[in-house]
Parts: structure tokens; sequence; C-alpha cells
């Protein structure tokens, strides 16, 4: 009784502070993306506010408070602003075109004195007071944005742990549209469960009648220990976007066997979406199929069940099942799930050339060429481990192939390979390569008496995780005027594509600083161009703008996939004391990555 009265409190306090917000516009509210959305590796920690397809739109303070953090990046959040408040709460906007003026003048002294265009500041509460229904910021796209809007949050200040920000706004935005399913995934357990006669998944469409229910057709025979998983998506008013839906219930007859409700989380938990869905159809068919059973290493709170969800079909009978899916609105949909009980044989696992990985320990694999550690907590279930190599003799190491499906990992496992070849004076310039669908990506690492350390990130998996050892090659210049900076270098090698979103954050990071300075404001030109080839005659590519976002990338990025590719990078100002006071960023050789190194000229 103790613990519902204090959930009662504490739903009272949320309402009654939801009633006393203002929206950040003065227009009507329209949502991109809502809380909880299932995104690649995380969920979506706020609301995306539509900001009418433009930038520059005014963005008020929800209520009184003061500003306690800002931060200032080419990537993420962009410019991103944090407002305290008075009731626990924490308020987050982020991906702004630009600040109010007297925060603009407290950053720009921030970045000077700091010699810096990224910053990350904490302020005191006496610093910069705001009040309810201030302009604190004009709406953008700056960081990692896909178009104009804004990103909004909620954070519980103590803990820092998100909220749904839906729940403030409830009376602002018309929403009687529910949640349509897509699929259901029948997934029977590996060694323990079979779904008509096969021990692989089964997937289920369902079908729409004209007033609007959806049926499940075809027979079901299961038997053994099987799970579920509902791919399904909401809708609001007055908007073709679609949204993640919020709550989830099954119920095996009229008893509640899984239940969600994503309505708040911390950042540390966020990862665990890889095992909230079934990961192998994520990977293999961009396919958020949402599970309704847990895995034992999944340590999401807002997952409940009883016995994890798992379905056991021990008689030969009929099995109903429910879902129940509903948004933020209170609107729902339903769908009826007929399994009939079957006996039949299931298959064993093959553990035949596998060694077995349990989520609860330290994990330890060696063979030739390679060592593997994945640290406890990284699995989030048994694994029965698969590994092969081919060997190739006029490369610098073995390929080296981990498992044969994707597998999530938590965080990340410790990657040695051996060389085959060791004949650079420049360590540095040894990495590991990862094959990703036929697409080679840079992991990196440190040479160690013939062997390469580095991490293996996300997964295991045999389309994604082919390793061997490679090494890279650069050269580098400057040449520095009276008003003229030019930055260029020749790479060489397979990663243009991540060559491209280094070259965007050095051009983002440079402009922006010289913006910021009054003297500086007329840049004249930015040029990135490829040097013409015998075998690629292009014209030189000049992309002149003021605003990053204008600037052709997909373009540019086409031209750069042509291996081996010599790129230049120019930047031009009218003004010497432009030159002077701006930073200039390099490729290191080792990584091929964007360090920073400040120029100034005489």
């Amino acid at each position: 009784m103790y613990k519902l009265y204090i959930a009662i409190l504490f739903f009272f306090i949320q309402t009654i502070s939801a009633q006393q917000l203002r929206q950040p516009f003065d227009f009507p509210i329209l949502l991109s993306g809502n809380f909880g959305e299932l995104r690649n590796n995380h969920f979506h920690s706020g609301i995306d506010f539509k900001t009418q397809g433009v930038e520059g739109k005014p963005i008020h303070a929800v209520q009184d408070g003061y500003v306690s953090r800002i931060s200032v990046s080419p990537w993420g959040y962009g410019n991103g602003l944090y407002l305290t408040h008075p009731d626990g709460t924490t308020t987050v906007y982020g991906h702004l075109q630009r600040f109010a003026p007297s925060i603009a003048r407290y950053i720009k002294t921030q970045q000077y004195e700091q010699e810096s265009f990224n910053v990350n500041l904490f302020l005191d509460p006496d610093q910069l007071p705001v009040k309810k229904g201030e302009i604190v910021a004009y709406s953008g796209n700056t960081g990692s944005s896909g178009g104009p809007h804004l990103h909004f949050e909620v954070r519980d200040t103590e803990s820092e742990e998100v909220l749904d920000p839906i729940e403030y706004f409830k009376e602002k935005i018309t929403d009687t549209r529910a949640p349509k399913i897509q699929g259901i995934l029948v997934c029977p357990q590996p060694g323990k469960g079979v779904v008509n006669g096969s021990s692989r998944k089964l997937e289920l469409k369902p079908v729409t009648a004209k007033n609007g229910k959806q049926t499940i057709t075809g027979k079901i025979e299961a038997w053994g220990e099987i799970g579920l998983a509902v791919k399904a998506y909401d809708y609001m008013d007055n908007t073709t976007n679609i949204y993640g839906v919020k709550d989830i219930t099954l119920r095996q007859d009229s008893q509640i066997i899984y239940h969600s409700n994503l309505d708040r989380f911390a950042f540390d938990e966020t990862r665990y979406l890889n095992s909230y869905v079934d990961y192998e159809e994520w990977k293999e068919r961009r396919s958020f199929y949402m599970r309704s059973f847990v895995e034992p290493g999944n340590r999401l709170r807002f997952n409940e069940s009883i016995n994890r969800g798992i379905i056991h079909i021990e008689e030969e009978k009929t099995y109903h099942f429910t879902y129940t899916l509903a948004d933020a609105f209170g609107n729902t949909t339903r769908l009826s799930v007929w399994i009939e009980g079957k006996e039949q044989e299931i298959p064993e696992i093959e553990t035949e050339g596998t060694e077995l990985f349990h989520w609860m320990a330290d994990n330890r694999f060696g063979a030739k060429g390679i060592r593997m550690t994945i640290p406890k907590g990284n699995l989030y279930d048994d694994l029965y481990f698969r590994y092969s190599v081919k060997e190739d003799s006029t490369a610098l190491a073995d390929t080296h192939i981990l498992h044969n499906r994707p597998v999530p990992l938590h965080s990340s496992a410790r990657l040695s390979l051996r060389l085959r070849v060791d004949t650079l004076e420049n360590k540095q310039q040894y990495g590991i390569i990862r094959t990703q669908k036929g697409r080679r990506s840079w992991i990196g690492g440190t040479y160690r008496n013939g062997w390469i350390d580095g991490t293996m990130a996300s997964e295991m998996s045999r389309f994604f995780s082919r390793f061997t050892s490679g090494s890279t090659s650069s050269s580098v210049s400057f040449s520095s005027g009276l008003g003229f900076i030019t930055a260029s270098w020749r790479y060489s090698g397979t990663f243009a594509r991540r060559f491209v979103m280094s070259v965007r954050r050095i051009v983002s990071s440079w402009f922006s600083i010289s913006s910021s300075e009054r003297s500086c404001t007329d840049v004249t030109a930015v040029n990135l161009f490829p040097t013409p080839q015998p075998a690629l005659q292009r014209p030189r590519s000049r992309f002149r703008s003021r605003r990053l976002a204008h600037w052709r990338w997909r373009t540019l990025s086409k031209i750069m996939k042509a291996p081996s590719l010599p790129i230049w990078l120019s930047l031009r100002s009218s003004t010497s004391t432009c030159a002077s006071t701006s930073l200039v960023f390099f490729p290191s050789c080792a990584c091929a990555m964007l360090s920073r190194c400040s120029l100034r000229t005489t």
C-alpha cells in the first residue's frame, strides 16, 4: 500500500507539472518522432517537434529555471541547451541553429578561452537564469540531424533518467489513431522448441479487414518452449509519420505473461535495445520485431514478465494469446494468435565445431593468429560460438570469420590478430579491418610484438565480422598566406566514406569558428574537389556556400566512392585576421581520422 501511495503521489506531481509547462513554439504542435522509438543501438530519448520544414523558429523556455549546460559540437545534438527547473526536471533542446544573444555571448567567451569550437559547458544556477516563455534559442538542423526539427527531452535532474515528454503536451496534440501491427514472429527456443516442424522462426503477416480489425491466418503448430515478437507502429492525426509503440501487453488466455511500458529509462540501459528486439531480423532485414520474452542478460526495467515471457507448449490443445498495443493517448489495438499444441520432434543444437560462451561469465577464445575476450555482461544469452578462418597469403593477416549469424555485444570485445607480414617501419599504420557485406571499414588498433590489439564493438556476425589486418598511407601538407589558408592532403586507401565524414567535420568546425568572429564572417569559398585523373575526368566540384546544411554532400560522396582518389580541401577568407585565428584540422597517418592542429599566420 505504501508503494501504491508513492506511485499515486508521483503521478499527481507529474500531472500538475505537465499542466504548468508552456510549449516551446507558438505554432501548433506536430511531431516527427516520439519517445522510445527504436533506433540503431538505442531508444529515442525525447520527442521531435516539427518546425514547418525550416530553421530559425524561436524556442521558448517551457518554465522558469536556469541554463545548466551548453554543448556545441558538429555531431550529436549539435548546438544543445539544457535548462534545469525547480520541479526537479531538466529540459533539453537539441539541433539548435543558434542561441539567444545572452547565451551566445557566454559561449563565444568560453570558446576563445578554451581555443576550441567544440565546448561542453556546465553552469551555476545564478549565471544564466531564464523565465517561462523567454526565447532561449532558435530551431535548426545542427549535429546528427536529418532535417530541421527540435529534439526535446525531459530528464529527472537527480538521476538523469529521461521521461516521456508527451505527457506534458497531451492537450496540445490530436491523436485518435491506434497502433497497427505489421507482423508476428514465433521464435522457438534453440534446442527446446519447434514450430511447424522446424526450429526456424515463423513470420506471420496479419490481414486487415475493412472495419480495421486485424486477424492472423494460417495454421501454427508448436511444441516445447517458444517466444513471440511483434512488429508494430503508431500513428497520429494530421501527419504521415510513423511512431514507436508505447505499451505492449501479451496475454495467455486472461493472464498477462509479458508487459512493457516505455515511459522512462536511463542512458546506461538504452543499449539493451539490441536484446529488446530480434537483433538478427534487424540486421539482416532492417525489421524491428519487439520481443515479448526476455533474454537472461537483458536488464531493461520496463520489461515485466512471468517466466521471462517464455511460453511452454506441453499439451495437445489450442493455446490462445492476445496482443494489446496502446499509445500515450489510450488508443489501442488487439490481435489474437491461436497456436495448436502438437507433439513433434525438437531438433537438437548442432554443437560440433562450436565453443559454448556463457552470458554470465568472461569468455576467451584463441586460435592460430587470433585472440578474443568477451567480458562478462556483454552477451545477453548463452552462445554456441562458431569460428572459421580464410587464409590469404597476399594479405597482412588471415581473414577471421566470427560466428555464422549476427550476435549483439552490449559493449565490446577485445580482439587481437597476428600479422602474417610485418614490414612497415611506422607501426602506427597497422590496424584491424572489418568487412561488412563486401565493404571494408577501419577498426584500428595498437601494434604489440607482431600482433594488433583492437576493440570489436557492437556485434559478431557472419556478414559483419570478417576481420583482417591492413595499413593506411597518407601525405599531408600546409600552406598559409595573407588571408588564405589551404590544408591539403592525399589519401590512399579504401575508406572513402569514413574520410568524407571526417572532411565534413573539419569544414563544419572551421566554418563555425570563423563565423563566431565578426571579422571572419566573409568566408569567400570552401572548396572540396578531386584531382583530375586520366581514368576519372571530372571537373573540379566547387561548393560555395555560407551554410553547411546547403552543401551537396551526397553528390560529393558519390565522387568519393572511387578508391585511392586524391582529395584536396581549401578554405579561403578575404581577411587576414580570420586566417590568423582559425583552427585547421588534418588527418593522422595512423588511423586516417582528423586530429586538430592550431595554425596561426603572421
